[in-house]
């Protein structure tokens, strides 16, 4: 059943055509369940603390020169079981900045846990928080009052997801952002006709819709010998613009893309890994666990941009680091029950 639902899934990414999304990508998608996922938080019985830096499009530039147009995120999650709950808890915390567009997300999750043959289901919510900062644009009309200037606005927002957690396989489905929040911001006024480059006034007529955005994440380990593991995975994401009742929502191929890869690990201590994202690069990963039961781990990607340098960059890199510590226990003792007394 397993070897049947893991073949679908890459047959399901497999087709599935490539774009552009709002939200921040990364190519450690491997070791960033939580971010994806808030049925991830805590399913795998330990707490688990990752910080990653990314930096896309390394030297992108705009032809005026005066701001960089390559995006720089930063993210910070933890994930914690509560055994005695039966579930998890969970926080990712990231910034993005592309270009005049500064984004700070904070998302609060709760998985709760459920046997499900040898492994185990995580039905997941979370909470959403969202900042968003435009700064000045050059538009062709000055008193376009859709251009934003200098606006902010912030937004709660929620999401949910579904993960399996087996001794070999692991499937996440979920989506975020299901409330469709509506951004307002200010766009400036220019009426002044002895200088029309200055700013007479604001309005709030700017505005900045966060799509929704689902996610299907799969792997198997496959264990070649004692000490080596190779672990297949695949990423498929989407952007859904529209109304749920809109059928044009879910069958538009554009608003698709995959992201697939092969990871080795060498007594879960060495890693090195290949990943492709479609219409975009190819990527390399490097990782090395260190201390008691490997709970540190320093992992590299490199993404060689293969598709449209002209138009992005020559690469992109990204830098990893990660807490793991050792498996949980229950605070509180189960009850003993005999025929005689229970205490």
């Amino acid at each position: 059943m397993k070897r049947i639902l893991l073949a679908s899934l890459l047959l399901l990414a497999a087709a599935a055509p490539g774009r552009a999304q709002q939200q921040p990508q990364f190519t450690h998608f491997g070791y960033n369940g939580l971010y994806l996922n808030p049925g991830y938080a805590g399913i795998r019985g330990q707490t688990e603390v990752n910080a990653i830096f990314r930096y896309q499009y390394l030297g992108l530039t705009n032809s005026f020169g005066d701001e960089s147009g390559s995006p720089r995120t930063g993210m910070v999650s933890a994930s914690v079981p509560v055994l005695d709950l039966n579930g998890g808890v969970g926080l990712a915390v990231y910034y993005d900045v592309a270009g005049p567009t500064k984004l700070t997300n904070a998302a609060l999750s709760y998985s709760q846990h459920v046997k499900l043959g040898n492994g185990q289901l995580g039905i997941g919510v979370q909470g959403i928080f969202t900042y968003l900062s435009k700064g000045s644009y050059r538009a062709i009309d000055q008193n376009d009052p859709q251009v934003p200037e200098s606006g902010s606005d912030r937004k709660f927002d929620a999401g949910a997801g579904l993960w399996y957690e087996g001794p070999k396989l692991y499937v996440g489905l979920s989506a975020n952002n299901l409330f469709r929040s509506i951004y307002t911001m200010q766009s400036a006024v220019r009426n002044d006709s002895q200088d029309p480059n200055k700013i007479t006034g604001y309005q709030n007529t700017s505005r900045y819709l966060g799509e929704n955005h689902a996610y299907l994440t799969a792997g198997y380990n496959i264990e070649m010998s004692p000490t080596v593991t190779l672990t297949p995975q695949v990423l498929v994401k989407a952007v859904l613009p529209g109304n749920y009742d809109v059928l044009a929502k879910y069958n538009n191929q554009r608003n698709y893309s995959l992201e697939g890869g092969i990871r080795a690990a060498f007594n879960d201590q060495f890693s090195a890994g290949l990943n492709y994202r479609q219409d975009e690069s190819v990527s390399g990963l490097l990782g090395y666990a260190f201390g008691p039961d490997n709970r540190y781990r320093v992992s590299g990607a490199f993404d060689f941009i293969a598709f449209d340098q002209s138009a992005r960059a020559f690469a992109s890199y990204e830098l990893l680091l990660t807490l793991r510590l050792p498996k949980a226990v229950r605070l509180t003792r189960p009850p003993v029950r005999t025929p005689r007394y229970s205490f």
